[in-house]
C-alpha cells in the first residue's frame, strides 16, 4: 500500500493517493496547516500541496523511499520508517531533498490495507 501511494503521488494521481487511504486518515507535514485529517485528508493535503507549489513556483514533485528502518506487522497494524528524498523543480531548478524520513502507520480495512497515517519529517537540500 506504501508503494502505490508513492506510485499514485509520483504521477500526481490524488484519486489513487486517497484510495490508499483509510476511511479516517490523518497526514502530518511541515507545509501549513501541518495536519490533515478524516475522509478528505489525502486530497486536502494534494490540493494545499499543489497551491502552495503555484504560489513558489514549485512541481514536478518525485518521491523516493529508501530500504525501512523499521517494518512491524501486528496483527491488523503496521508501522514503517523509511528514509526519504524528494525531487522537484523550484522556478525551473532542479531540488533535491534527502536526508528526510518518511512514517507510515497502516491498518487492515476487510481485506485491505490503507494507510491510517502518515508524517513526513524533512530533509535538506542537497549540495
Amino acid at each position: 500500500m506504501v508503494n502505490a501511494y508513492i506510485d499514485a503521488f509520483n504521477r500526481g494521481d490524488s484519486s489513487a493517493m486517497a484510495d490508499c487511504f483509510a476511511s479516517q486518515g490523518s497526514i502530518l507535514d511541515g507545509m501549513a496547516p501541518h495536519l490533515w485529517t478524516g475522509p478528505s485528508a489525502a486530497s486536502d493535503w494534494y490540493r494545499e500541496v499543489l497551491a502552495e507549489g503555484e504560489h513558489l513556483g514549485a512541481g514536478e514533485y518525485h518521491a523516493a523511499l529508501g530500504e525501512p528502518s523499521h517494518n512491524n506487522v501486528t496483527r491488523d497494524s503496521a508501522y514503517l520508517v523509511a528514509p526519504a528524498s524528494m525531487t522537484f523543480k523550484l522556478k525551473g531548478r532542479q531540488i533535491e531533498q534527502v536526508g528526510a524520513t518518511f512514517t507510515f502507520a497502516l491498518k487492515r480495512e476487510g481485506a485491505h490495507w490503507r494507510i491510517a497515517a502518515w508524517a513526513w519529517a524533512k530533509g535538506r537540500v542537497a549540495a
